[in-house]
């Protein structure tokens, strides 16, 4: 049910993607960047000034959210006064970090403010989320995906639509990859199973989906029910990212109507993570999804 071909315009099926992609090195080469501007006591707007740049941009870099010219990570590390043996490390990096992202393909859909999380999607080891609207992207089924993407692009021409569903489909890839498919750990509010998307079959379909995926070893769901009142992320969804790196921070994406917030201090990142804790807590055990699931199906009979 799930297509797991992305196509890139050749007719051919992709290889798998590599799942580092770019994002690590980005991520890395700025965060060492930022501990050596750190370390000689160089504010932002001072290191912007080197590369004729604002202290923004400077912050995004090392965040890991946008690519580098080679020149500009030279004129850093001549700033910052970097060991020659770190320097050859760091600007092997920034090629890497050039490398072109996984969505490239879809870049004419893909809107910018949802390009970091994608990329750390992709790369991600661990994934924790909560939805109080819609069954996460990553567990949809393509009928479920079609209705949610239309929504949002109800007068999109039909190519333009399949093309987004294809990109949603292509997103799944990371449950089943053979190189360390990503755990993910998804809390649903009840109102998700029982909010109809689409026609009775479709949302049957997606209800039966959910069953399935509880199966997979590597994903957990657990519903929040109606009778648990109020909860510890009653503002929003919420994702959570972890990637396969000791030194990287998490991902924090809060996704609004056409945008999205990244909060990045670690005093942010932790409350999140103390948020999501207590909702698994306040949630039905993963063992009961099941039992939820198949009575919420009773009211879509085949």
């Amino acid at each position: 049910m799930i297509s797991t071909t992305v196509n890139d315009g050749s007719g051919r099926a992709p290889a798998e993607p590599d799942p580092a992609g770019p994002l690590i090195a980005r991520m890395v080469l700025g965060a060492r960047l930022r501990e050596l501007r750190e370390s000689r006591g160089i504010s932002r707007e001072q290191a912007g000034r080197t590369i004729r740049a604002s202290s923004s941009k400077i912050s995004r870099l090392e965040l890991g959210r946008t690519g580098c010219k080679l020149r500009d990570v030279t004129d850093l590390l001549d700033l910052y006064d970097a060991e020659r043996s770190e320097r050859s490390t760091l600007l092997a990096l920034v090629e890497r970090a050039n490398a072109p992202a996984w969505w490239q393909a879809y870049h004419d859909i893909v809107p910018h403010w949802l390009r970091a999380y994608l990329s750390a999607e992709q790369t991600a080891s661990h994934i924790r989320c909560f939805e109080v609207q819609f069954v996460p992207g990553l567990l949809q089924t393509e009928d479920y995906a079609r209705e949610v993407i239309r929504l949002d692009h109800a007068a999109v021409p039909a190519p333009e639509l399949a093309r987004r569903l294809e990109l949603r489909m292509g997103r799944q890839r990371i449950l089943t990859r053979r190189s360390r498919p990503v755990n993910l750990w998804a809390v649903l509010d009840e109102a998700v199973l029982r909010r109809p998307i689409g026609g009775p079959a479709t949302m049957r379909g997606q209800l039966e989906r959910l069953v399935e995926v509880c199966r997979m070893p590597n994903v957990t769901v657990q519903i929040v029910p109606f009778a648990a009142g109020g909860h510890a992320a009653a503002g929003g969804s919420v994702t959570l990212v972890r990637l396969p790196h000791p030194d990287l921070q998490d991902t924090v994406f809060l996704e609004q109507l056409d945008s999205a917030v990244y909060p990045d201090r670690p005093a942010e990142i932790d409350y999140y993570w103390q948020a999501f804790h207590t909702l698994v807590t306040e949630a039905e055990p993963p063992d009961r999804t099941p039992e939820i699931i198949e009575s919420v199906l009773a009211d879509y009979p085949e």
